[in-house]
């Protein structure tokens, strides 16, 4: 199968030498990537910023930085007719509203007028319909009890086939779940979400 996977951090610009961006690492992606590739799929893989590099060759790595690259790219590949897509890059919610182009002074206090980004993940099944879609979510806490509610709009509004739903709080907990609310795997390292979602992938 052609295997399309998204990972790590979204910049967003606060002037030409900073930016805002988010703790994620790029380690689930990657881990993605990996175990569709060992199976024998062909995977490319849409790259931010990440703690740690890649390193294998049969993977096809795009790199990004900043939102709007994020989106330029994954228009450029969604044309490409993947028959999975796993958008598993946290994408920046938020922007500064009428970024700097030159550096701000340190002088004097700084306010940012942050306003929201549009969802990436709503265009997926637009420009690629036929692509079966797994989304995930990021939330400080999860249970049994509220994942599906904290998912819902992922497969209510892009249409997403399958979530994977993750907590960092305490310890790494992991879900994948189903339009149907059904939880098809419940783990506690990052591992064996990979393994077990490539696994009701294959």
């Amino acid at each position: 199968m052609k295997v399309l996977i998204t990972c790590g951090p979204t910049w967003v610009p606060i002037d030409d030498v900073r930016v805002i961006s988010n703790i994620s690492s790029g380690e689930m992606g990657h881990l993605i990537a990996q175990v569709f590739q060992q199976k024998g799929h062909q995977v490319t893989l849409i790259e931010g910023p990440v703690t740690h590099e890649l390193n294998d060759r049969k993977v096809k790595i795009i790199k990004y930085k900043f939102f709007d690259e994020l989106a330029r790219a994954l228009k450029v590949e969604l044309k490409k007719n993947y028959d999975i897509v796993v958008h598993a890059a946290a994408v920046s919610d938020f922007k500064v509203k009428g970024a700097a182009k030159k550096k701000i002074s340190s002088k004097k206090p700084l306010f940012l007028n942050l306003i929201r980004t549009s969802k990436l993940i709503r265009d997926i099944k637009r420009l690629s319909p036929k692509s079966f879609l797994v989304g995930f979510k990021l939330e400080s806490t999860l249970s049994l009890k509220n994942i599906f509610k904290e998912t819902r709009s992922l497969f209510t509004d892009a249409g997403c086939d399958l979530v994977v739903a993750n907590t960092l709080r305490n310890s790494y907990q992991g879900f994948i779940v189903n339009a149907d609310g059904e939880i098809l795997s419940k783990v506690s390292n990052k591992t064996l979400i990979a393994q077990n979602l490539v696994k009701l992938l294959s």
